[in-house]
């Protein structure tokens, strides 16, 4: 089964500052959240064509500020073309944003996703199936939620090759197909269970090329596991796209899955790799189903130890209380600003990288109040996005 990717190679107009030789094997992976997302299709194109658009360019300077080498943006609407991706490095990144450095990736990847996608089934069991792309009740009974295909989708950009390849997408796995699924009982008929992909956008296996070496950026977006009755079909979905990288990485797991090509099984023994993206599971708070992220955070293969932390997240808790003050977790780790509603500020964005890979540092993007660059930050929709980047560096021995 042939999948439809769009891989971009581009040389910006930045300047280029050498790297200490030292330095070449310390990279840093980041996740962001970045609600370039739009409501009709076209839009984010269109939104991208010229280089004044107010959130873009506060986004683009959030990722100068932190510079990561590999990047994923989540819910950034996909085009068949990739024309938005190469749009929002040409246009901003490329230009130096707030006095910050420009910033160029020659990658990129970016491939369909399942949001938008119509099913053909009354998924929401309201007695419908919407299959008109905008109309009320379509999100719901597409196969991920979005009003068009290719909303809320993910992109990402690297100073390293990526080898496109190698690449592995899970777009089209069933939910079904999943060993001991967490399906919610009775709700999905034995019709719509033949069709239903468990990926509400979709699962990327990017290998990227770190000198002679080879990193696997996981990329995901689970859906929130709300935005649903007592049922709990988005808690049980977020869960399993939660497990697919936990069964991925661990050998012996991994045998059931199959990629949009065809190819069965799971990461390689021993193969280097770091999961990136907004899993919408807080370790301690929320609506996780059954501790969702600890499938990744206790994983024998994951190093779930490394935790990003910013000291704006714990002042914004401070500061907006109600919900938060209901938390169990530590708010330094939050990485969502959920104050307005409950349950509150989140960790919700992760890049948890395995084992053998040594994390020598990390941070949140969320600078407290008397960080003038805490004007980048704030409660969507402006002037960025409700999440923030998170960034882990991690030490590659030489090779």
């Amino acid at each position: 089964m042939i999948f439809r990717c769009v891989l971009a190679v581009v040389v910006a107009a930045a300047v280029f500052v050498p790297v200490p030789a030292q330095a070449q094997t310390r990279v840093r992976f980041a996740t962001f959240n970045a609600s370039l997302n739009r409501g009709a299709e076209g839009q984010l194109v269109s939104d991208l064509s010229t280089p004044d658009n107010a959130q873009a360019k506060v986004i683009a300077e959030i990722v100068q500020r932190a510079r990561p080498d590999v990047l994923l943006i989540n819910e950034f609407d996909h085009d068949a073309a990739g024309a938005a991706a190469r749009l929002f490095q040409d246009n901003y990144l490329s230009v130096g944003q707030g006095g910050a450095r420009p910033i160029s990736y020659p990658y990129r990847f970016t491939a369909p996703s399942n949001t938008g996608l119509a099913s053909g089934f009354d998924l929401n069991n309201d007695g419908s199936a919407v299959t008109t792309p905008g109309a009320p009740g379509y999100g719901d009974d597409a196969y991920g939620f979005g009003a068009f295909p290719g909303q809320y989708g993910m992109v990402v950009y690297s100073k390293h090759p990526i080898d496109t390849r190698g690449v592995r997408t899970f777009q089209k796995f069933l939910w079904k197909d999943m060993p001991g699924a967490a399906l919610p009982p009775g709700w999905y008929s034995a019709e719509e269970l033949r069709v239903l992909r468990l990926s509400s956008k979709s699962h990327w296996d990017v290998p990227v090329r770190v000198g002679h070496r080879t990193v696997h950026l996981l990329a995901s977006h689970p859906t929130p596991p709300t935005f649903d009755g007592a049922e709990d079909r988005n808690g049980h979905r977020n869960h399993d796209e939660i497990r697919l990288w936990a069964d991925y990485t661990h050998p012996g797991r991994g045998g059931y899955l199959y990629d949009d090509r065809g190819r069965r099984g799971g990461l390689e023994p021993g193969a280097a790799f770091v999961i990136a993206g907004d899993q919408n599971a807080d370790p301690n708070d929320g609506d996780s189903y059954q501790g969702a992220i600890h499938q990744l955070l206790d994983h024998p293969r994951i190093d779930g130890r490394s935790a990003p932390s910013s000291a704006g997240a714990a002042e914004a808790a401070a500061l907006q209380g109600g919900a938060n003050a209901t938390h169990t977790g530590d708010p330094k780790y939050d990485t969502a600003d959920f104050a307005d509603t409950a349950p509150g500020n989140l960790r919700a964005d992760y890049v948890l990288p395995a084992r053998r890979l040594r994390a020598v540092g990390g941070g949140v993007f969320w600078p407290p109040q008397a960080d003038p660059l805490s004007r980048l930050t704030g409660v969507f929709p402006f002037p960025s996005s409700d999440h923030r980047l998170v960034w882990l560096d991690v030490r590659m021995a030489a090779g």
